[in-house]
């Protein structure tokens, strides 16, 4: 079994072919992507049966979405044993104004924020913008 049916079966997600396509893509890439990049790059796949599977892949912890103030949602690949939890998994986004990518910096994490008694959190997201180092140079 390869790498890609492991991460599959790992996360209890059944191997078909557009998902392990979609994977591969994902793991070759170093920054989130949005479903219509994907869409470019799969020209004649059905945008449903790619919506369906990022959806698939955020909703069995394979990859998270990332609002990054866009408007667009992107799509990245969530680290090995990530649960994507509020305490404990999440991390900075960067996207850089100028390039328009958005990277992960799953080493840095989101500290735990505690709000006032009565409000529950379901979702946090920190975004930084400004200019990538590719950009900078």
């Amino acid at each position: 079994m390869d790498l890609l049916e492991k991460i599959l079966q790992k996360n209890k997600v059944k191997p078909t072919a557009m998902r392990l396509l979609v994977l591969q893509f994902l793991l070759n890439k170093k920054v989130a992507v949005s479903l219509t990049n994907i869409e470019d790059y799969f020209d004649n796949s059905e945008r449903t049966t790619l919506y369906r599977t990022l959806k698939t892949f955020v909703e069995s912890g394979i990859a998270h979405q990332i609002d990054d103030g866009t408007g667009v949602t992107k799509y990245a690949l969530c680290e090995e044993n990530c649960n994507c939890e509020i305490d404990t998994d999440l991390h900075l986004h960067f996207h850089c104004n100028n390039c328009d990518e958005t990277v992960c910096f799953t080493q840095h994490k989101i500290p735990h924020i505690n709000l006032p008694q009565g409000y529950l959190a379901e979702d946090v997201n920190l975004v930084v913008k400004g200019i990538c180092d590719k950009c900078n140079k």
